[in-house]
């Protein structure tokens, strides 16, 4: 299936405060230089506050990862669960269509869907207030047929209740999640028959949908006020966040370095692997304008920018750089661009 970025798209995306900081407490889960790991959360961290993945919000995650925009484009587009489109204001419903929920009904559910809604996935109801897919399975096959919606399960489903969910979602009200024949968990409809001695200590509802429940969750977009954001590992972070640039580590040997780029006009950084609008800028501050810079380092150069590239510690020798740039200035851009496709440098 072809996926592309939507037609229209806003004019600017930032996170929350809150989820900002929760970003940031992601990044800080792997080590420098490897913090295009926290791409997959922070691009849904960036739909969930949206309700869609937009190309303001890709970009502006490749930024805080350092990364080239075509990496961050590549996952978006890639992934499936990322959505390039508008979803509804109020829900995006998704239907579990595979195997157990086909048996059950999913069927009779995308029809209700198809009627209430819009005739084609992908489409907003002409309200706007809800849109809706099928999907592959959802794994929660004992009680089919289900639904996702925002970030809850609706299982248990009929035509007849999936059709008074989305009334109660348009008058604004939010139908409780979990089973909606009353089933606790994935257990027997009518009840437990072993294991009774384990009926006792039970919340209203199990696991997830007390949760949701608890703390109102449900269809609501994230922006990080939800739970608290628990980094313990971070403690220092605020202090280190306002703290003063670091002094340079004196490992190895700096490079030779430009006060300003070659008449004026820098090379494009960004065609290095690995190099993104961030990066670029890092390198520009430290007086790296140029492929032939690069080109020209030798290990302790090499050494010296991997501890001094604030943030992206070891990306110099792990993305090649130094290789990257000797086939650019060696061979020209066609080369490196027909070489980089199979990573053979």
């Amino acid at each position: 299936m072809l996926r592309r970025l939507h037609k229209e798209q806003p004019a600017s995306f930032a996170f929350t405060p809150k989820n900002l900081e929760w970003a940031k407490g992601q990044i800080s889960k792997y080590p420098e230089g490897r913090q295009a790991s926290a791409i997959i959360p922070l691009l849904f961290r960036a739909q969930e506050q949206e309700g869609w993945l937009t190309k303001p919000a890709i970009e502006y995650v490749a930024d805080m990862l350092g990364m080239a925009y075509i990496r961050a484009l590549e996952v978006a587009t890639f992934y499936f669960m990322f959505q390039l489109q508008p979803v509804g204001t109020v829900a995006h419903i998704q239907i579990c269509g595979t195997t157990s929920c086909m048996i059950c009904g999913a069927e009779d559910l995308i029809a209700v869907c198809k009627e209430l809604i819009a005739p084609t996935p992908h489409t907003l109801s002409a309200d706007g207030k809800f849109s809706w897919e099928e999907v592959e399975c959802l794994g929660a096959c004992a009680n089919a047929p289900m639904a996702q919606i925002g970030k809850d399960y609706y299982e248990d489903l009929s035509p007849a209740k999936l059709r008074e969910m989305i009334a109660k979602f348009s008058a604004g009200e939010v139908p409780t999640p979990g089973s909606q024949i009353g089933r606790y968990s994935s257990e027997p409809a009518k009840g437990l028959t072993a294991l009774q001695e384990f009926e006792s200590g039970r919340t209203q509802y199990n696991a997830s949908v007390q949760r949701a429940v608890d703390i109102g969750d449900t269809v609501k977009r994230i922006d990080g006020t939800e739970v608290p954001i628990l980094t313990p590992w971070r403690q220092d972070a605020a202090v280190a966040d306002a703290a003063p640039e670091a002094a340079e580590v004196a490992v190895g040997s700096k490079p030779a370095a430009l006060a300003a780029p070659r008449d004026g006009k820098a090379d494009d950084l960004q065609a290095l692997e690995g190099v993104g609008p961030k990066l670029e800028q890092l390198c520009h501050e430290l007086g790296i304008f140029h492929f032939d810079q690069i080109a020209a380092w030798g290990p302790a150069e090499v050494a010296w920018m991997d501890s001094n590239l604030k943030g992206f510690k070891g990306r110099v020798s792990r993305d090649k750089w130094v290789n990257q740039a000797k086939i650019i200035v060696e061979q020209g851009m066609e080369e490196f661009q027909r070489r980089a496709k199979t990573n053979d440098y």
